[in-house]
Formats: C-alpha cells, structure tokens, sequence
C-alpha cells in the first residue's frame, strides 16, 4: 500500500532578536500582512504565498553571524525588477540587486535588520 501524506510548505520559522522591529520590517519594507499578533513572543506575517513565523529570541546570536547558514529561503516572483523597485522605494534591505545567472535565473538578494539574507529569482525572459 502506498502512503501518500504529502508534505506542503506552510511557513518558515525565524528566530529574531526585536520582534516588534522585524514585524514592522516585514511589513513597511517588504509589503507582508501581519496576519496574526495576539500570540506571547510570535507574529505571522504574509504575502501572496509566503508565510513566516517570526519567534521573539532576544538573547539569540543574530543572524548575521552564522555566516552561510543566514540564508533562509529561495523564492520566485514573476517580475523581479518591479520589486526590486519595490523594495528600494519601501527601504527595503537590497544586499545584491537583480542579475542574471548562467543557471537561467535572474535573482536578487534580500536581507533583514538582523542578517537573514533570503534569495529571490525570477526566470529568465527570452528575447524574441
């Protein structure tokens, strides 16, 4: 018999050191949604079909000194260059602006006040 319980992205949990800072990063910068804030030490934040669950842990290195490791996620968006214009207007944290890879994406690196640094892409438009 085969099982099919499937697994489905719901959120990515951060842990961040000023909850009511990176709640309102996510928000005025980034253009999230505060879906959710009447939980002791959490917040839920969302925008289209990314979720996150932001975990109030003061006493936490930040994010910016585990190195690699402060990669936290790798989204897709249909029209980077219009976020990216976005984000520079929100004053958003654009650490790398959009570029094309030789892998076939066009991407641009993101970051928070605390270090996290997310990827997002774009596929390549082919010239016609």
């Amino acid at each position: 018999m085969t099982q099919t319980n499937e697994l489905s992205p719901f959120a990515i949990v951060l842990a961040v050191r000023d909850l009511a800072a990176m709640t309102t990063y996510f928000q005025d910068a980034l253009g999230f949604a505060v879906d959710w804030h009447d939980v002791e030490g959490w917040r839920y934040v969302s925008r289209g079909r990314v979720a996150l669950l932001l975990g109030h842990c003061p006493d936490e290195k930040p994010a910016r000194d585990i190195g690699d490791h402060s990669y936290v996620a790798y989204w897709e968006v249909d029209d980077i260059d219009a976020l990216h214009t976005e984000f520079m207007r929100r004053g958003g944290i654009v650490l790398k602006p959009p570029a094309d890879q030789p892998w076939g994406r066009r991407e641009m690196l993101i970051g928070t006040p605390d270090g996290h640094r997310i990827m997002i892409s774009q596929k390549h438009q082919r010239q016609r």
